[in-house]
């Protein structure tokens, strides 16, 4: 346990990291500016930071705890802040999402957090009632961070089925979209990741009322998390799975196959240029 941990096991976990990053610092010698010339970071990052005022990226964490040989404490602490920054009925989705090998997924309204860019996801974050400028950047990072699973020496396949409509709103201006896209056409690259587009002229009112996730898990174990307005849902209830099963496969069998999907998001994207 870190000697902060010891002094003040309350405090937030954005603190926490913050002040071992200063202890690891202090102990190191170095000063702010002198630990900005080693990771590359402003001194008044590194400050912010220090009191817990602003939400690191992976990045610094790596940094930092390369730079004062924190032997990976500063990660693992990262890890845990961002984890915090997702709501308390999420968290659980989270492990999920980690050991799933097969992510199926439907959305109607936005593209989905683990394809997001960090400009689309801060917009889409902002759009929600009350949100205050530094919850949100909290929350944006621990989206960011949910995208690592892409990183595994074997990541998951992600089949993506999104509405047409999802190409056309815009969602933080033309430029956001614009990039939104083009991250979408890259991933859809990947021999491991699927868009599919659901054409608006079917008329389809199937999946309308929300977006979902399954996650195949191994043991062949299905789970299933479900959008709402206010809390998201996760289930395993075999009733639930089977239902949200159905509504997937009736939606992707309408779908644009693949190579027409993706010639309609170049369209799109050349839209918002």
């Amino acid at each position: 346990m870190s000697e902060f941990s010891k002094i003040d096991s309350e405090a937030k976990p954005l603190e926490v990291f913050g002040a071992e990053v200063r202890r690891y610092r202090k102990r190191a010698g170095l000063t702010q500016d002198r630990l900005a010339e080693l990771t590359m970071f402003s001194q008044s990052l590194i400050g912010f930071i220090e009191r817990g005022e602003r939400t690191p990226s992976r990045s610094f964490a790596r940094s930092c705890d390369d730079a004062l040989c924190a032997g990976g404490e500063l990660i693992r602490l990262w890890e845990s802040a961002t984890r915090a920054a997702s709501p308390q009925w999420f968290r659980g989705w989270l492990d999920i999402e980690k050991e799933a090998h097969t992510l199926h997924t439907w959305q109607p309204i936005v593209v989905p957090g683990l394809l997001q860019t960090e400009e689309y996801a801060r917009a889409v974050l902002r759009g929600k009632p009350g949100a205050e400028g530094h919850e949100v950047e909290k929350k944006v990072v621990a989206r960011m961070e949910r995208q690592a699973i892409f990183s595994r020496s074997t990541p998951p396949m992600l089949w993506v089925v999104l509405d047409e409509g999802v190409l056309r709103r815009p969602i933080g201006g033309r430029e956001v979209m614009r990039r939104q896209l083009e991250r979408l056409l890259i991933a859809s690259s990947s021999p491991r990741i699927a868009v599919q587009v659901l054409p608006l002229e079917l008329g389809v009112a199937t999946g309308v009322l929300g977006g979902f996730v399954i996650a195949q898990l191994p043991g062949a174990r299905k789970t299933v998390y479900l959008e709402s307005a206010l809390n998201g849902q996760v289930t395993s209830r075999s009733e639930d799975v089977e239902a949200i099963q159905a509504v997937y496969d009736t939606i992707r069998a309408q779908a644009h196959p693949r190579h027409v999907s993706m010639e309609l998001i170049r369209k799109a994207e050349k839209l918002w240029t």
